[in-house]
């Protein structure tokens, strides 16, 4: 059967900017569990390895689904470059969750166009770093969620903002900027993405949400992750009343990938977490469930 890949396809997202999506399947006319990633901070769908992923999960028999958010600083024209560099400075984790929403909500439209090839009732969530948050606080609000899957998984966002004197001055100037290590550019982020941060606190906290989840949660991290501390994953598995935990020995934030990704091969590191999360997807949620339950009464 052929694999089919739909690539740079344009949504419309609630905040009048564009969210580009990757479709990944085999055409067998079947109905197949859904995979949606999200990406992290920085970061964009085509970053390094994330087609051979896709990949991966299309040939395993799942319908995957990656995307830009749509403040990420891409463009339709340009979707691997951070070129909208404002909207950049006007991102915040609304417009992700929103982004997020729009592209679940795309997915099971009745007139979606391959409508008759995915399965409503089994929808995944992957999210790698600063999107593992942003797919946690999805997964607890939006029930059609089946199972989730974090990687390198970010705990807090509130404590990742600047202490109180960088604040105070990142409040007077009304911007503050990051450099972007793989394209040395100087990336704004505009003080608004901390006062929509603390008038939406409740909602944004990734404890709180963590603890609703109703479904089995996979967490993934690597021992030589220096962007996240392996604690945060820690938190999680605290937190999550239905957790399943690998953690990966010598691999980074990204399991020992980099982008671009021009090798045929992943890293072994990689390939674990890809061949562990399979089996988590293929595993019935149930199962996953009574498991956890076992486990925990043991």
């Amino acid at each position: 059967m052929e694999l089919i890949k739909q690539t740079n396809i344009q949504i419309e997202g609630r905040h009048k900017k564009t969210i580009i999506t990757d479709l990944f399947f085999i055409d067998d006319e079947k109905e197949k569990p859904v995979v949606i990633f999200c990406h992290g901070y920085k970061g964009f769908k085509d970053w390094g390895p994330w087609d051979k992923m896709a990949e991966f999960f299309a040939e395993n028999g799942y319908f995957f689904v990656k995307f830009n958010f749509s403040h990420n600083a891409t463009t339709p024209e340009n979707p691997t470059e951070f070129i909208d560099i404002e909207a950049f400075g006007e991102n915040n984790y609304i417009k992700e969750l929103d982004d997020l929403q729009s592209v679940i909500d795309w997915l099971l439209l009745p007139d979606f166009e391959h409508g008759t090839q995915l399965d409503s009732s089994k929808i995944n969530l992957i999210g790698h770093s600063r999107g593992g948050g942003i797919s946690i606080i999805k997964a607890a609000e939006e029930n059609r969620i089946d199972k989730l899957v974090t990687f390198s998984a970010v705990s807090d966002f509130g404590s990742r903002f600047p202490a109180e004197k960088a604040l105070k001055k990142w409040k007077e100037k009304g911007v503050s900027y990051i450099v972007n290590t793989r394209t040395k550019q100087q990336l704004p982020h505009h003080f608004q993405f901390y006062t929509n941060f603390k008038e939406n606190e409740e909602r944004l906290t990734i404890s709180r949400a963590t603890k609703k989840l109703d479904i089995p949660h996979l967490i993934v991290h690597g021992s030589k992750d220096t962007s996240v501390s392996i604690s945060d994953s820690g938190n999680l598995f605290d937190w999550t009343p239905f957790p399943d935990l690998l953690l990966v020995e010598d691999a980074d934030h990204v399991y020992n990938t980099s982008h671009p990704w021009d090798n045929s091969e992943l890293p072994k590191a990689f390939k674990h977490v890809l061949d562990k999360t399979l089996e988590f997807m293929d595993t019935e949620k149930e199962d996953l469930i009574k498991n956890t339950v076992n486990n925990t009464a043991t």
